[in-house]
């Protein structure tokens, strides 16, 4: 019990801090360009369409955001690292963002140890989706983190997770369980085939056959996890999974975060379940894609213009914050997804 007290009052003081460090996050940084520039929904829509804007503006984010909070986010520069790394060309920032998780990952753990466990595990999962994308040479520091996952999975197979009520990412367990999936279904056949992996890979598929995932958001992961190793969902339950979230699709083509997860706003607001937004379109149709659907299907297409008419002008997809209003940092993870689910769409970006 005294241990557990100690974990929750470390992981409020964590909270804290982040929230007191973000306040700050629109001063310039060293070099102009390196600025993390406030997030509303007052930016005007672009003209026109430009993935190279979108790239851009995440690259210049991530770089941004790891130079002044040293630190890793699922929302800025994790995201980021997913998104650019299945990139044929890397944006300018990639590799120096890449190289602080390696540095993170290898220097700081054996000296001071990870902040947190799902410091651990979104670390291990970004490290695994790059070595899978073949765009570094990360092998080592990929079974080095994985390796460190099994270190912090509980007893019933799961993980203790960051609860900021910062949703979708820092509010749940589930959402830590469903990413370790990714991670470990990311990684090479022969690391999994180790014994530390066996052990934990074991464990993580009894704790997803016993929890009923309450949320759909977090079911749509399992998607991804299994598109690079089956065997996280029978036939069936994908097929619903799909099937829930094309009756989500709103009439303009988008679709809402919130609706993926009926979350409660810290704030006390409620919800806007009506509204399409960017983290929700391109959440929707990278799931759909991986679920194998044809991107030339009807909900894909529509889903995509809604994308291509919704862009700002500084390149992002605008994503209200499921929590508060004085910080919409889903903003940046949703204009990675988008990313990801225009790559998943165009055949000329793999």
């Amino acid at each position: 019990m005294i241990q557990k007290t100690r974990s929750f009052r470390l992981s409020l003081t964590i909270c804290l801090l982040l929230g007191s460090l973000v306040v700050q996050a629109d001063e310039p940084e060293e070099k102009p360009e390196l600025k993390i520039m406030k997030v509303d929904g007052t930016e005007p829509i672009s003209k026109e369409y430009s993935l190279e804007k979108a790239i851009t503006f995440l690259d210049r984010t991530s770089m941004a955001w790891t130079n002044k909070h040293k630190c890793f986010t699922c929302h800025t520069n994790y995201a980021h690292l997913m998104a650019v790394g299945q990139l044929k060309n890397k944006p300018k920032y990639f590799s120096a963002v890449k190289d602080s998780l390696v540095e993170l990952v290898e220097k700081r753990w054996p000296d001071k140890g990870p902040r947190w466990d799902a410091e651990v595990v979104m670390a291990a999962a970004t490290l695994a989706l790059l070595e899978k994308n073949g765009v570094v040479d990360v092998s080592d520091q990929a079974g080095l983190a994985m390796n460190r996952v099994w270190t912090v999975q509980r007893e019933d197979g799961g993980f203790d997770w960051l609860k900021c009520n910062w949703p979708p990412m820092e509010s749940d367990d589930q959402y830590g369980a469903v990413m370790a999936a990714v991670g470990i279904s990311a990684a090479s056949d022969k690391y999994r085939s180790t014994p530390e992996a066996k052990a934990g890979l074991a464990k993580l598929k009894n704790y997803l056959k016993n929890q009923k995932l309450e949320r759909l958001h977090h079911r749509c992961i399992l998607l991804w996890a299994e598109s690079f190793f089956p065997g996280w969902l029978e036939e069936a339950a994908a097929q619903e999974i799909v099937e829930d979230l094309l009756s989500l699709q709103r009439p303009d083509g988008g679709w809402n975060t919130p609706s993926l997860g009926q979350w409660s706003r810290a704030d006390g607001k409620e919800p806007d379940f009506l509204v399409s937004d960017g983290y929700g379109t391109g959440f929707a149709i990278f799931a759909l894609r991986k679920s194998g659907m044809d991107a030339q299907s009807p909900s894909i297409q529509k889903g995509l213009k809604w994308l291509y008419s919704h862009q700002r002008e500084s390149g992002r997809w605008y994503t209200r914050s499921l929590s508060r209003d004085n910080q919409h940092y889903l903003t940046h993870a949703g204009t990675a997804l988008s990313i990801m689910a225009i790559r998943e769409c165009d055949e000329s970006l793999k």
